[in-house]
Formats: structure tokens, sequence, C-alpha cells
């Protein structure tokens, strides 16, 4: 009879076997995760440094290629890259992934097994057994019990056998890594989502229009379900408070989210750090503007003009023409710096006829012009990123993780023979103070043993 044959290894054994041997050690690797760690803090910093999600013309303005910044950064190397959208290039993302493989194949190689052998234990049977430990004391005539008792009271889990006896606490101290690798498996799960799903936009609504959002400047490649389609926004209201001195002091807008028939489902003023959030959807007050000016001239019904802002690195002003003749051949500017209700009328030669306010009348090329009203216009910022809620529990994880790791893993064994407790312990952490503790948890056990033979000695 032919001896049989051993099994030949498949395919997949191979990869079994590589991926054991070979893949897993490195993932597990802590200089592999310092590399990755550093290098997606460095590309963060990047994206911080580097205006994310900018037009063409932006870039070319501030990064030109003659001279480069740093001399090699210009706006060529910045598209090619994707240094205008770090957060969702395929390499900032893939630097993302393997960073959390790294992290959960060092928590499944070494800190679950680390925790298994922190719960296992057994009890120390010969005197020479403690010489291997950190600290270890002789005590003569001492009783286990005594000593479970204080090892008891310093919040020691105690198990005893006979004249065998062990304590340890702090297990928690264990379990704070993995809790700290779980949290940053979360943030990077919750930075994975926002980025691949998540949007930035931006409005300017003047105030009475209603909106939907429209104007994106950065989406992720799944973001279309995150875009709200079945509501609308209405800016009911759009003001500044001034203070006395003439400074802006706060700017708010009321806004109400409508449904597709038109019916209010959600109403809110908000302001600087006061969003509005409605569905994973934030709209936060970032902006205003002048969005037109309405007037009447003569007796005519009141006439809303557009505005647009003049290109000028001074203050801010918006402008529009106004014709005051038929034939447009004759007209006047207007200009308007804020929205307190003043307005510069000039003529076509540039020179300043009048200054009115709301309500006032100036007369201009033979014409009454009446100021109505200034109308402002809100600039909202509008963001969705569904991985928020993930990234602020996995911080919170991670504070708590941090706290729990700070924990000391204590272990106390003890030996009764022969007339000896042999007593040794040994913690992972916090080495001095283990010792004090330990040291003074002896004397404490001699004392007691002391006064035992004082009540015995007296009762006899």
């Amino acid at each position: 009879m032919a001896p049989s044959e051993a099994p030949q290894p498949t395919f997949w054994d191979g990869v079994r076997d590589y991926f054991r041997q070979d893949l897993l050690p490195l993932l597990a690797d802590l200089r592999l995760a310092i590399v990755l760690l550093l290098a997606i803090a460095a590309f963060s910093i990047s994206g911080t440094v580097i205006e994310q999600g900018q037009t063409l013309e932006f870039y070319q303005t501030n990064y030109s290629q003659d001279p480069a910044l740093f001399g090699f950064l210009s706006w060529k190397v910045i598209l090619t890259l994707g240094l205008d959208h770090v957060y969702r290039t395929w390499w900032f993302l893939a630097l993302l992934i393997v960073f959390g493989a790294s992290l959960t194949a060092c928590t499944f190689t070494r800190q679950f097994p680390a925790l298994g052998a922190a719960q296992k234990w057994k009890y120390y049977t010969q005197p020479r057994q403690f010489q291997k430990l950190a600290l270890s004391a002789e005590l003569a005539e001492t009783d286990l019990a005594s000593l479970g008792n204080r090892l008891s009271q310093k919040r020691y889990r105690v198990f005893q056998d006979g004249n065998q006896l062990y304590g340890r606490k702090g297990i928690v101290g264990r379990i704070g890594p993995i809790v700290v690798h779980a949290s940053m498996l979360l943030i990077l799960v919750g930075a994975i989502l926002g980025a691949m799903t998540g949007f930035f936009a931006q409005e300017i609504v003047p105030s009475g229009e209603t909106f939907q959002i429209r104007n994106i400047f950065d989406a992720g490649p799944w973001a279309e379900a995150q875009i709200p389609k079945d509501w609308s926004v209405r800016v009911n209201r759009f003001w500044i408070d001034y203070s006395p001195e003439g400074n802006i002091d706060q700017f708010y807008s009321d806004l109400s989210v409508l449904d597709r028939t038109g019916n209010e489902i959600d109403r809110k003023t908000i302001f600087v750090n006061q969003p509005l959030r409605h569905k994973g959807v934030t709209l936060y007050q970032a902006d205003w503007g002048v969005a037109a000016v309405q007037v009447k001239l003569n007796n005519s019904p009141v006439l809303q003009l557009p505005m647009q802002q003049l290109e000028n690195d001074g203050p801010r002003f918006w402008g529009t023409w106004l014709p005051t003749k038929p034939d447009m051949s004759e007209g006047v500017t207007l200009l308007a710096s804020d929205l307190q209700g003043s307005v510069l009328i000039y003529d076509n030669a540039g020179q300043l006829i009048s200054t009115v306010r709301k309500g006032m009348v100036a007369e201009v090329n033979g014409v009454r012009l009446s100021l109505v009203d200034v109308v402002g216009s809100t600039g909202l910022q509008i963001k969705a990123d569904p991985g928020i809620p993930l990234v602020y529990g996995g911080f919170g994880l991670l504070m708590l993780g941090v706290i729990m790791s700070y924990v000391s893993h204590s272990q106390v064994w003890a030996l009764a023979q022969e007339g000896t407790v042999y007593v040794g312990g040994r913690t992972n952490r916090a080495q001095v103070a283990f010792e004090r503790e330990l040291l003074s948890l002896l004397e404490a056990v001699s004392a007691d043993s002391n006064e035992a033979k004082l009540a015995e000695a007296s009762v006899s």
C-alpha cells in the first residue's frame, strides 16, 4: 500500500501564510504607524495652510509659477498633487486606510494578547519565584487573611487558596490602549465618511428671497445624497447692529426652512457662532453685503436697483447707476458702504452731488430723488459633514482611553510556608508609587500581627 502523500498547499494557503507571516507583522510595526501618522499630520497642515476648494484663478493669482513659493510650490503643483482638496485625494484617503489597518493589526497582535495575559494569573508556589519580582519581602508570623484584608482596602481584587494569595487592581489600564486604538479608528472612519459624502457651499441672498443650495464649492464624490432637494431656505430679514461709534457689532439673519409646498418647518435667527442646523446641514452666518437700493423719482413707483460691490483695496462700497432721463442720456451713480441708510450720489463727471439718508429727498438733474431703503444681503456658509458625529465621538472616546491608560495594573503575590510569608509585587507604571503603597501595606500587616500577639498575651 503506497504511503499517503502530503496535501499540496493551495493558492489561498499561500495568501494566508503571507498575511500572517509578512504583512501582519509589517502593519503592526510601531515604526510604520509613526511614519504614517507624521505623513498624515504633514498633509493635514498643508491642507490648513493652502486654501481649499478655491477657483483656478485664485491659485494662479496667489501661487504664481515665477517665482514659485519656496522655489517649487506653484499653482500647477498644487492642482497636479490635489493640494487644493487634500482631504479628498486618493493618496490622503489611502494613508488613512493604511494607518487604520496598522492600528487594527497592532490591536489584535499586541493589545488584545496583553489584555489576555493580564487576565490570566496563577499562584506562586515556590519562594524562589518571588526573587524574580521587582519588589519582594519576607515576613515572619504574618496572617494571610490580614494581608488580604489590607489589599481589599486598597481596592485590590483578592484571590486566596490555602497558603497562597494573589491580588490585582487596575486591569482597566490594560483596556485603555485598546480604547485609544478604537477611538482613533472611529476618527479615521468619520474623516473618510466626511471627505466622501460632505459638501461646502456659499450663498449671498438678499432679504426676503428664497433659495436652494446650489452654489457648491467643494463636495465629495458621494455628496449628492446630502445636498437637500426637498427643502429650501427663506431669508425673512437681514440686519446689522452697529456700535455707537458706527462700527459693526453683529449681523443677523432670520431664516426659515420651507418644505416643497412652502410651509415653514424650521426657523431660527442666526449670527456668528450660532448657526441653523437642519437635517445634517449647517448654515453659518459668514458675511454680508448690499443687495439693492430702493428709490423714487418724483412721483414714480418704488424702483429697486441691484448694487454690485466695487473692486478696491480700501473700504467696501456697493454701487449702481440710475438714469434720470427716459433716453438714459443723464444719470447719477449711487454708492453705499453699509446698511445704516446713507447713500452717496455722484454725477457723470464723478463729482459728489449729495448725500441722502433713508426718507430724505435730493434734487438731481432736475428731478426729485427719494431714498426709500437700502436692502442688505446675507452671506451664508453651508456645510454638511456626516462624519462629524463619529469624529466627535472618537475624540471623546480618545480622552477616556488616555485616562484609562494612566491607571497602573498592579499585582501582588503571597505565599505562607514554614512560618514565613513571602510577599512580592509588580506594576506596569508608577513604580515608585507602587513601592510606597506596598511598603506601607506590609507595615500595616506587621502592625496587625503585633497587635494580635499583644491581644493573645493579655488574654493568657
